[in-house]
């Protein structure tokens, strides 16, 4: 029976992307009064909030919500693990398994977010405030490669290209690595 799994799986990956987002929209340093944004802070601050008196932030690096994502991804290992009828549970397993959640999840929201940008930028009229927080997220991301590629023909590149290489950059780790993580 699949269907434990898918759910547990989708629940657990969307929560784990709006806590990612937290913590990129930190380290972009976004419009925090966004709506959008808004509705991060208020879906992670139950939990963010507490952990906080308890882990200081390291520079622009908010090690509650990096905490929170780690537990969020080995939560969701342990109980699929629990689920496939596993009795023994390995804590070191967990905490790597749960850091190449984190990092599959935080390039797959990545690559989402391009998208969107990328659709929105085509049907855009005028200002909107999603719009806005979006290239607030991916400019530094894309900066660096209009620098290599401008745009040509008043045609950006930049995110195609980035796009290509979130798609590139877990085939060549796995290769590096010996595993496949996709």
């Amino acid at each position: 029976m699949k269907s434990p799994y898918v759910l547990i799986d989708i629940i657990f990956n969307l929560y784990l992307m709006i806590v990612i987002l937290r913590i990129w929209l930190q380290l972009a340093r976004a419009d925090f009064y966004n709506p959008f944004s808004q509705f991060v802070i208020k879906a992670t601050h139950p939990i963010v909030g507490p952990l906080r008196r308890v882990l200081p932030s390291f520079g622009s690096v908010d090690s509650a919500s990096l905490v929170l994502a780690l537990i969020v991804a080995a939560t969701k290992i342990i109980l699929i693990g629990l689920l496939g009828g596993g009795t023994s549970i390995n804590p070191l397993s967990v905490l790597i398994s749960s850091v190449f959640v984190v990092l599959i999840e935080s390039m797959s929201l990545i690559f989402y977010i391009l998208i969107i940008r990328a659709i929105m930028s085509w049907i855009s009229q005028g200002y909107n405030p999603f719009e806005a927080l979006l290239q607030q997220l991916t400019e530094p991301l894309l900066a660096p490669i209009r620098r290599v590629i401008p745009p040509i023909g008043g045609l950006d590149l930049s995110i195609l290209v980035a796009i290509v290489a979130l798609q590139f950059l877990p085939i060549l780790v796995g290769d590096i690595f010996g595993i496949f993580m996709r």
